[in-house]
């Protein structure tokens, strides 16, 4: 039984992995149940029906639907979800329950629903809040460490994350099995220019003032946004005349949407280290295109990419080192198609798809015995 606030045919990030997933298992003879909202990630007034789609069960609970604009309304949202998610989960309490981490604290409503809980560990609360400057009271942490603590197992992003959660299992996200390189020639206003990407959320996880002083220096770089979030608006206020914007590509049509960027930016504040993982990083690697990650430069997934020769790693701030990448993978296209290359290559061998459904069915095994 998954719990996350968002599923099929909502197209966020978690709401996609855990529907992967689902059907996944469904389709492998599981019996799979979803509890979720009845919003979409970018749509709270919408009203998803119950019902089956691919063998899982889908059970959209009540909830208040302010959506994410005011933290007041968010928490209630929060609040609601939970209340209707706890109530959901009684009527269920043999079944081994998923608990997503949206909203946060949804492993403590599990633990105390259900004794067979596997928490997936998407980003750490309440050190994410506070490393954002939001203070969270002292019970808040108690309660989840005793939540982790119950589960019969936590599966995190990173060897980072799982030095700070006990019970650990390390399995990477993972990105649309039907991912894959695509001429660039395909996308919508395709030209011959170097094309830099971003796609996804532009969240508050992210930092982009190093990537606005970069572009301001690249007249002749065309900077491509595809998404939405908490900073889009601030970035669309501060980008040059050589930034576009574009809505969240439907998930058809991904791989062209990836496609359409020479090489894509992936950032994460250094703070957040250990804490989140960007899930776009997985997309970019699946179609072949080198990452410019802004970030710390002995985070995870700058260990990653030096290791594998699959983009750039450049310090937060470092506008010079961004400004030189970017003129170099522009200058040298076969050493950018090499790092896509690379990057495709270790996708199929660690972060497609199969690698984490088979270590998923062998933790969900272990905790259903």
């Amino acid at each position: 039984m998954f719990v996350n606030r968002y599923f099929h045919p909502d197209h966020s990030a978690t709401s996609q992995i855990a529907s992967d997933l689902a059907f996944h298992l469904a389709a492998r003879g599981w019996e799979v149940t979803a509890i979720t909202s009845r919003q979409r990630y970018d749509d709270a007034r919408a009203r998803l029906r119950s019902g089956m789609t691919n063998g899982v069960h889908i059970e959209r609970v009540w909830s208040t639907r302010f959506g994410r604009a005011g933290l007041v309304g968010r928490a209630l949202d929060y609040l609601t979800f939970y209340l209707s998610a706890f109530i959901a989960l009684l009527q269920h309490r043999r079944a081994v329950v998923v608990a997503m981490t949206d909203p946060p604290l949804m492993s403590v409503v599990a633990t105390v629903a259900s004794k067979r809980v596997v928490n997936w560990v998407q980003d750490l609360f309440p050190e994410v809040a506070e490393s954002l400057g939001i203070r969270v009271p002292s019970l808040v942490r108690t309660l989840r460490d005793w939540s982790l603590r119950r589960a019969r197992a936590n599966v995190v992003l990173g060897d980072l994350m799982a030095a700070r959660v006990p019970k650990s299992i390390v399995i990477h996200n993972f990105a649309d099995a039907d991912l894959a390189p695509q001429p660039r020639s395909l996308a919508p206003n395709a030209s011959d220019g170097f094309v830099v990407g971003y796609s996804g959320n532009l969240g508050r996880a992210h930092e982009f003032g190093t990537i606005m002083r970069a572009m301001q220096r690249l007249p002749e770089i065309r900077f491509l946004f595809t998404g939405g979030g908490a900073q889009l608006d601030s970035v669309k206020r501060a980008a040059p005349a050589n930034a576009e914007f574009r809505s969240y590509a439907p998930r058809e049509e991904l791989s062209t949407s990836l496609s359409a960027a020479d090489a894509h930016l992936v950032s994460l504040k250094p703070s957040l280290e250990g804490l989140v993982l960007p899930s776009k990083f997985y997309g970019v690697l699946a179609v072949g295109r080198p990452v410019l990650f802004i970030g710390a430069r002995d985070g995870e997934l700058a260990r990653i990419i030096k290791e594998h020769r699959c983009g750039i790693a450049i310090e937060m701030g470092d506008v010079d080192g961004l400004t030189d990448a970017i003129r170099r993978l522009a200058s040298d296209r076969a050493e950018a198609a090499a790092m896509g290359h690379r990057g495709r290559e270790l996708y199929l061998a660690r972060f497609a798809p199969h690698h984490a459904f088979a270590a998923w069915e062998r933790v969900l095994e272990e905790a259903a015995s």
